[in-house]
């Protein structure tokens, strides 16, 4: 999606009509209209009611302009990493990771590396699991924080653990209501909001397969492209999703959880070029290590070797 037509279409939301919106721009009224249309038909359905004034958004408008947002903040903060790069004489780590992973302990994990590597300049950046192993074998990445199991000679990737999945219900929702778990079988007619929508395979076809290994086929209703997104659905009442169980410390208002009857988890795993031995990678390792003692998990096998960068 053509990021300059997102910033004009959240320029004409903040400012509620086109001529304040090209104003701000500093364009003509004219191509700020074609560019909205553009958008619009890019997007497939209208995205502000123009009889209202001020001017108003439709539903998909809404859910446009709160992604819009997200979209050009990640822009924004890509530009300013790339510059810092360019001019930083530290050294760097860069790290890759899934936003499902921010949920489960990876800040801490960030935080505890920092204190230990204050001369290492650490830069994360979000991606799916086949993006993270695409950049590093370019080198792009140095870590990745995914849930997905690929193969790849050049890329050797270690389980840290298997994190539980939970149904997330609307807070209204019959089956919220309910204690104890909620079976699959239960949830055979509920509709289904999958994520991410690609690329594939991903963390949705560990959740079709779930279904599918005990006899049941998800009816699914969305597909959402990133958690957030899919969370944001179901407390819309749009559906319900199998998610994370770290997820429920993020939403809790307007999202109501419950344990699934059935075994299911999803596994957090990391990767990095196989043949690293670099002082900053065995530091994460040590550190991921002492803190899953700490917090009462496994110490992952075959987690680099502890050392602290000379």
């Amino acid at each position: 999606m053509d990021l300059r037509l997102l910033r004009y279409f959240v320029a004409v939301t903040e400012e509620g009509n086109f001529h304040r919106a090209a104003e701000r721009l500093h364009i003509a009224q004219p191509p700020l209209s074609r560019a909205i249309q553009q958008l619009e038909a890019d997007v497939g359905s209208p995205l502000l009611d123009r009889a209202a004034r001020p001017l108003r958004l439709t539903p998909v408008g809404k859910l446009l302009y709160s992604q819009a947002l997200q979209m050009l903040a990640r822009m924004e903060d890509l530009q300013t990493m790339v510059r810092a790069a360019a001019t930083s004489k530290r050294r760097r780590l860069v790290l890759g990771f899934v936003a499902s992973t921010i949920y489960a302990r990876l800040p801490e994990l960030i935080r505890e590396f920092r204190k230990a590597a204050s001369d290492v300049e650490l830069v994360m950046v979000e991606s799916t699991t086949l993006d993270q192993i695409a950049a590093l074998k370019d080198g792009r990445i140095d870590i990745g924080f995914g849930r997905i199991r690929f193969e790849d000679p050049a890329v050797r990737r270690i389980i840290l653990r298997h994190e539980g999945l939970i149904a997330a219900f609307p807070m209204d929702h019959p089956l919220a209501r309910q204690a104890g778990p909620v079976s699959l079988k239960e949830l055979a007619d509920e509709p289904q909001i999958l994520y991410p929508r690609s690329p594939r395979p991903s963390y949705a076809d560990q959740v079709i397969s779930l279904f599918r290994d005990h006899g049941v086929e998800p009816r699914i209703v969305h597909e959402a492209r990133e958690l957030q997104i899919a969370i944001g659905l179901v407390a819309a009442e749009e559906g319900m999703a199998i998610v994370p169980e770290s997820v429920r410390r993020a939403r809790s208002h307007d999202v109501a959880y419950r344990e699934l009857a059935e075994p299911a988890t999803s596994p957090i795993i990391l990767s990095h070029r196989a043949g690293d031995t670099s002082p900053e990678l065995a530091l994460m390792g040590a550190v991921i290590a002492r803190m899953y003692q700490q917090w009462g998990y496994g110490v992952p096998a075959g987690l680099p070797e502890s050392a602290a960068p000379s």
